[in-house]
């Protein structure tokens, strides 16, 4: 059995998990991932060797308790090692071969990928500038997730304020992804980049708004989304075109589905 490139450990499912994924099927690179619901994460070890653990294991004087931050309350199971190498300490994060090297936030995962990957096929510029454009997209991208990061697990109980700033947000990026769009078939030119793999795996996850349309209701609040198609057709087309594509669809699966009938029965109606 070969080591794989890189070994992931994640709450699952994860569309930022998709992202290096989708990466590696073009690249031919070997990714491994392992984790579990993100409820049940509490009861694994955390580690490069990540496992289940029994019930006798999980007990408050482990060498590993440690306790819970960043979405995880209570006792968490985490090595030595995972802490050495992840310093943050959350996931999505990455082991290189043997797990001496850790790599986190989850552009940083698909990075990996495209550098290791690279001779296959590139993904990752032409040039010490195209790459760097390329980092820009993916930063831009990062900062948009996080924004709606915060907004999606407030969904419970939504606000104005978050939703406001949600919306300012959203407008900010897809005016971006729009404007790019328009002078070529990527993102950061005319050929497939890792920023066009990260733009679609991060707005998917975005658009799981679309399920709390009725706490958004509740609290006085429209959907951000729900004119997307027709605000920003580009960026709407460029995400619709590449979820289908073979090397999106085997990972993303059904995750976008819901959208797209919902926008199918909207030009209807």
């Amino acid at each position: 059995m070969t080591t794989p490139a890189l070994r992931i450990f994640s709450y699952l499912p994860n569309p930022r998990v998709y992202k290096t994924l989708i990466a590696a099927e073009y690249c031919g690179v070997e990714v491994e991932v392992v984790g579990d619901k993100p409820a049940a994460l509490a009861a694994w070890l955390w580690d490069y060797d990540a496992r289940p653990l029994a019930d006798d294991e999980r007990t408050g004087d482990s060498p590993h308790a440690r306790k819970g931050r960043r979405g995880f309350a209570g006792t968490l199971y985490k090595t030595d090692t995972f802490l050495r190498t992840q310093p943050f300490a959350t996931v999505p994060c990455a082991f290189g071969p043997g797990g001496e090297v850790g790599v986190f936030e989850s552009n940083s995962i698909l990075r990996t990928v495209a550098r290791v990957g690279r001779e296959q096929h590139n993904l990752y510029g032409d040039d010490a500038y195209s790459a760097s454009r390329i980092d820009s997209f993916l930063d831009a991208n990062l900062v948009f997730a996080g924004e709606a990061q915060v907004y999606l697990l407030a969904m419970d109980k939504p606000t104005a304020a978050l939703h406001s700033r949600m919306a300012a947000a959203y407008e900010f990026y897809l005016d971006g992804v729009e404007s790019a769009l328009g002078h070529s078939a990527y993102l950061a030119g005319d050929a497939l980049s890792i920023a066009d793999i990260s733009f679609v795996c991060d707005f998917a996850q975005f658009l799981r708004e679309g399920h709390y349309a009725q706490q958004l209701e509740a609290a006085g609040l429209p959907l951000i989304s729900a004119t997307g198609p027709a605000d920003f057709p580009r960026a709407f087309e460029h995400l619709f075109e590449l979820s289908e594509r073979p090397e999106f669809a085997k990972h993303l699966g059904s995750y976008l589905d819901w959208y797209k009938k919902k926008v199918r029965q909207a030009s209807v109606g």
